[in-house]
């Protein structure tokens, strides 16, 4: 994987001039919305579309997306900054045609990244730019200074967040924050877990009310609705995405179409979506 990396890094493939890496989070204000799920679901699916992807688990210091996977990391970027590991020593392979990154569990040291470390991913991040189309980065839930970290970052924001009366209030804080604190105007929504589709448009519109009553400028593009499906819960236990388990499921028929909008919004990537700049905003943000 290493030498595969190294040689293509200054040969884009051809007609691929014009295109840069799309860097996208997937964020919630509160844990167990199903944000994980979505993003390996997310790496799988575009990756059968030929796309080039790699998953990072911004969840730095309680990583799951390699359980999620039912994979074991040899290495993960706790080995990348404490111990000089290279990205491509730190990135794996996964048997659906993506690659993770994985992060530390349960390591104190990885809760907050400093500037010294932020250099260090920005350094080594050069090897992938010009081989991966989409750089997804599955953050932890809340408002911590990681997870605002990386949604500072990226181009598009994913929020996940369920019809729960606490989901909604833990996702309008992320907002305010990022919006109050940043600057940070626009979030692409998925309402998870729905039982009808009107309990998703209930939620939505709930949050678009409160958006557009307290926090102005703010723009909400609902990207999709994953209803309550029991093969979802089957396939994590399985430690298989449920898009593979479950190819014509519910919720893989609904995913498929946030991932046709994904696909779309490459182009709004020109100036800003590439992993280069991912890194550089990361690192001055302090």
């Amino acid at each position: 994987m290493a030498d595969t990396l190294t040689k293509d890094r200054k040969a884009p493939r051809a007609g691929s001039a014009a295109t840069v890496p799309q860097v996208i989070s997937v964020t919630s204000g509160k844990g167990g919305v199903g944000k994980t799920n979505i993003s390996v679901n997310l790496a799988t699916m575009l990756a059968r579309k030929g796309k080039r992807v790699v998953l990072m688990d911004a969840d730095l210091g309680l990583a799951n997306v390699d359980v999620l996977l039912g994979l074991t990391p040899e290495k993960n970027l706790f080995h990348l900054f404490e111990e000089g590991a290279k990205l491509t020593d730190v990135l794996l392979d996964t048997p659906y045609g993506f690659k993770i990154l994985p992060a530390a569990s349960g390591v104190a040291e990885m809760l907050e990244l400093d500037t010294g470390q932020k250099l260090d991913l920005l350094e080594s991040m050069d090897v992938l730019e010009n081989n991966v189309d989409f750089l997804i980065v599955d953050t932890g839930a809340g408002i911590n200074e990681n997870v605002l970290y990386f949604n500072l970052a990226v181009q598009e924001r994913l929020l996940v967040l369920t019809p729960e009366p606490t989901s909604l209030t833990d996702a309008y804080a992320l907002i305010k924050v990022l919006k109050a604190e940043h600057g940070v105007q626009r979030f692409r929504v998925v309402v998870n877990m729905a039982k009808t589709p009107a309990a998703a448009k209930e939620v939505y519109s709930k949050l678009h009310n409160a958006c557009d009553q307290f926090l102005s400028g703010i723009s909400l593009d609902l990207v999709g609705v994953l209803p309550l499906d029991p093969g979802v819960r089957t396939a994590v236990i399985n430690q298989k995405p449920f898009s593979v388990m479950y190819p014509d499921g519910p919720a893989t028929t609904a995913l498929t179409n946030v991932v046709s909008k994904i696909t779309s919004w490459k182009g709004t990537a020109q100036l800003d979506g590439n992993i280069k700049f991912f890194w550089k905003k990361l690192l001055f943000q302090d």
